[in-house]
């Protein structure tokens, strides 16, 4: 009976070596695959990696140059839009030379009612253009200049020494003119027709002068404010907003 034992125990610890054995011998017959490229397969290899290499660093290098100019773009586009900006500033301001649609105004001495030998008026009262110029703007004129001199928002219109004078010109003869312009030919239509039915006409010939009205015209030059503009109580704020 422990015969029988002994050589059951044999036979399976056989088996197990057996097993074991046929295990070692199939991965040895079956080795891991080796790169049997030979040299030049290698170098072709190399050789397209480094141009995928040269092709990826072209694309970043395109891609920065992009990136540059748009940058260089934008800051353009802020210089452009601050350079608008001041344009724009100095077009309300009346520091640049407009032309557009408007009418003209010539104001002239009324003729026909002096008398023989009776000097012809040559002077026009500061009240009678500050009027005019009030009107002007009641009636929706943007741009106005009264003999060459443009009309801004600090124009003073005054008399000194008995002459009428603007910002320091003086009106010393008769006839003048005054241009109005306006940004389209509807708004000149418009002024044009209210200044026609005005009560200017009148006041002008109260005081022996004649105003005569221009029908529109699309494109009139009304020349740039040339004096130095004194600027007072402002100061640059710092930058963050502090005073």
């Amino acid at each position: 009976m422990d015969r029988k034992r002994l050589n059951i125990s044999l036979t399976l610890v056989a088996a197990v070596v057996g097993f074991m054995l046929a295990v070692q011998f199939q991965t040895v017959k079956k080795p891991a695959e080796r790169d049997t490229r030979d040299i030049w397969q290698l170098r072709e290899a190399l050789l397209k990696e480094k141009e995928l290499q040269s092709n990826i660093l072209s694309e970043i290098r395109s891609n920065e140059d992009k990136l540059s100019a748009y940058e260089s773009k934008r800051k353009q586009s802020k210089e452009q839009a601050l350079k608008d900006t001041i344009e724009e500033l100095k077009k309300e301001a009346g520091l640049t030379e407009i032309t557009g649609p408007g009418i003209t105004l010539q104001i002239e001495p009324v003729l026909e009612d002096i008398k023989p030998g009776q000097p012809v008026s040559k002077v026009i009262s500061p009240e009678l253009l500050k009027r005019l110029v009030n009107e002007l703007n009641m009636d929706e004129a943007k741009y106005v200049a009264i003999d060459g001199q443009r009309i801004i928002n600090t124009t003073v219109i005054r008399d000194i020494n008995k002459e009428t004078k603007i910002d320091g010109h003086a009106i010393s003869s008769l006839p003048i003119e005054v241009k109005a312009a306006v940004d389209d030919m509807n708004t000149a239509e418009k002024l044009y027709n209210r200044m026609k039915v005005s009560k200017a006409k009148d006041e002008f010939f109260m005081e022996d002068l004649r105003l005569n009205i221009s029908s529109p015209i699309p494109n009139m030059t009304v020349p740039a404010y040339n004096n130095f503009i004194r600027i007072r109580y402002m100061e640059p704020i710092k930058e963050g907003g502090g005073s």
